[in-house]
């Protein structure tokens, strides 16, 4: 989302009463990656900032903002880009948990900070990593 569209998005959406704006992002908005190039980590990095900037502008018009950060996501694409055990051995090293992230878990992710329940979550930025990020 652009700094323009995003100030677009809290207009709209603070007209009706707030809201909640959720950004995807990367496990590699919130730390360097060996194996991604740093235009991308760059790129999420950006999308970070950009969250906490907008939910610091908005928050008073009750507009949450939030970022979701999964590290690598199982999908046939992944599938075939880790078909070298060694390559998806290498992968599930990083993440303490041992297994890569589902989509349910970043969809989980997202359900629980557009829900009430996080009614006072605002500016944070959520590793769906399984503790990648934790070292």
């Amino acid at each position: 989302m652009s700094a323009r569209l995003a100030g677009r998005v809290a207009l709209i959406t603070g007209a009706a009463g707030g809201g909640v704006i959720l950004n995807m992002s990367s496990v590699c908005g919130l730390i360097g990656h060996r194996y991604t190039n740093e235009t991308y980590t760059t790129t999420k990095g950006a999308l970070t900032l950009l969250t906490k900037s907008v939910a610091a502008r908005y928050g008073k018009d009750n507009i949450r903002c939030n970022s979701i950060h999964p590290s690598t996501v199982e999908t046939a694409f992944v599938r075939e880009l880790l078909k070298d055990p060694e390559r998806r051995a290498e992968r599930l090293g990083e993440v303490p948990l041992g297994r890569l992230a589902t989509s349910a878990d970043v969809a989980n992710a997202a359900v629980y900070l557009a829900s009430d329940e996080a009614a006072f979550i605002n500016g944070a930025a959520l590793a769906v990593d399984g503790g990648a990020t934790a070292d």
